[in-house]
């Protein structure tokens, strides 16, 4: 099953966005660099909001990143995930913002496999807040392969 296939059978929607004030995804050589994409999900981790629940905010956050890359390049075939930075909404306590980024990663290792494609580099930090009070704010870079 082609990446593309495999996220639309695990419900991720695409639909055409009209451009903004910022671009969601920038194309330099061959790579897809995005802006920063934040859940709907609002909330501090550390005070209210679960683990489980941040991963939910994170995988969001992938699903957003895939739209925009689809519309970007079309499709979700012939890319690979070099690169996530996580941003998380948490308590200066809270020391679990790597679990929660995997909501993130996990989706992008189902659509483009754990070991081939969808293989990364991670960097996943707590933040004291982030715009709107998303609980999660993920930025990605994709290499069109050759």
């Amino acid at each position: 099953m082609s990446p593309q296939e495999k996220a639309e059978s695990l419900g991720v929607k695409f639909t055409k966005q009209e451009p903004g004030y910022l671009a969601l995804v920038v194309k330099t050589g061959n790579l897809l660099m995005t802006s920063g994409h934040v859940s709907d999900m609002k909330g501090k981790l550390g005070a209210g909001t679960t683990v489980e629940q941040g991963k939910a905010a994170a995988r969001e956050c992938a699903e957003k990143i895939l739209n925009s890359v689809w519309n970007a390049h079309g499709t979700l075939n012939g890319l690979k995930v070099l690169k996530l930075l996580g941003c998380v909404n948490s308590t200066l306590e809270f020391h679990e913002q790597h679990l929660v980024v995997n909501g993130c990663s996990d989706l992008l290792h189902e659509v483009f496999g754990k070991t081939g494609d969808g293989y990364h580099a991670r960097s996943a930090l707590g933040f004291a807040q982030i715009p709107t009070g998303s609980a999660v704010e993920v930025e990605a870079i994709f290499e069109i392969k050759q």
